[in-house]
């Protein structure tokens, strides 16, 4: 067996369609590449060849920002990356070995789908957990998933979005000039925490967007209120899952963001969606509103930043 390195990036697209099955959305070339095109990270894929065939896989961007190896496309936000259901395409465990070991500096790989390679990889550890709607589990239908509550959740929860039912509210769809109010919200909700307020990943989710446009996947969702926007959130729709990706609400109406996920889930079990993955994030209301966890794990490996990874400068003071 001999591992290989690619840079270019035209081999590595043709490297990643043939090996990286593509069952959901983080999976498709041209959705990294929206990332990988603003952030420009230098591309390091890796494989195991045996006998002339590719039996491991893996993906990586140099992050000078953090001195390590990250999953393709580098995208980071505060030192995180954003991306989900990463993965190490290895066909058995020295394999997997193989891939890491040979890795020529630290690797940081975060959000990795679960695999039985993992039991035996000391340095895995859980990471955060994503959420999923299964509108199946309740027969596509939302008034059996509502019936699942208690009926004094149920209480509390219609009286907290009895103002949005009864009021003068409205819903458009697909209106793609609505994505810089979106954006303004997000950052006007969340501040230095958002991801927006990063110019790269604004840039990045722009070209997102402008790609899933295109490709007829895209759905956003707004909702109005007396004529005011309250809320937008950006999903896309592929191989059946309804992903939702960004989001943004005018605090002017508290609990909005509940009404919109409701709908989300509604809308999933009249279309008959297979799943409507919410991300990862917690943000006290999706163990509450009954969604299934899915655990992702982490890799975390210091090893010595190589040399030449290092600017002149530091080069000579490492060298001195």
């Amino acid at each position: 067996m001999k591992t290989s390195v690619y840079e270019d990036p035209l081999q590595c697209q043709i490297l990643w369609e043939k090996m990286w099955p593509a069952k959901g959305l983080f999976d498709l070339w041209e959705v990294r590449s929206c990332f990988h095109d603003v952030f420009s990270r230098p591309l390091h894929f890796q494989t195991v060849e045996k006998n002339n065939t590719i039996v491991g896989f893996l993906p990586l961007s140099w992050d000078q920002e953090s001195g390590s190896y990250i999953q393709f496309p580098g995208e980071t936000w505060q030192g995180r990356t954003w991306m989900e259901q990463n993965k190490i395409i290895a066909e058995n465990y020295e394999i997997f070995q193989m891939l890491l070991d040979s890795t020529p500096g630290s690797v940081h790989l975060r959000y990795l789908d679960w695999n039985t390679l993992l039991e035996n990889f000391d340095v895995a550890q859980q990471d955060d957990e994503g959420y999923l709607f299964f509108p199946g589990l309740c027969d596509f239908s939302f008034e059996n998933y509502w019936q699942g509550f208690s009926g004094k959740s149920r209480k509390k929860l219609r009286n907290e979005l009895k103002r949005f039912n009864d009021g003068d509210i409205s819903f458009k769809f697909n209106n793609t000039k609505d994505l810089d109010q979106m954006f303004h919200m997000n950052i006007q909700s969340f501040s230095h925490h958002s991801y927006f307020s990063d110019p790269r990943f604004y840039d990045s989710f722009e070209r997102l967007v402008s790609f899933l446009h295109k490709m007829g996947m895209l759905r956003i969702t707004t909702i109005k209120i007396g004529g005011k926007t309250a809320a937008i959130d950006i999903g896309a729709i592929f191989k059946n899952t309804y992903t939702l990706l960004a989001g943004g609400t005018d605090p002017e109406f508290p609990g909005i963001a509940k009404f919109i996920n409701f709908h989300h889930m509604d809308w999933a079990c009249q279309k008959k969606i297979d799943s409507v993955d919410f991300l990862c994030g917690d943000f006290n209301w999706k163990k509450r509103f009954h969604l299934t966890p899915r655990p992702f794990f982490e890799i975390n490996i210091d090893k010595a930043m190589p040399l030449h990874k290092y600017n002149r400068f530091e080069r000579e003071a490492i060298c001195a």
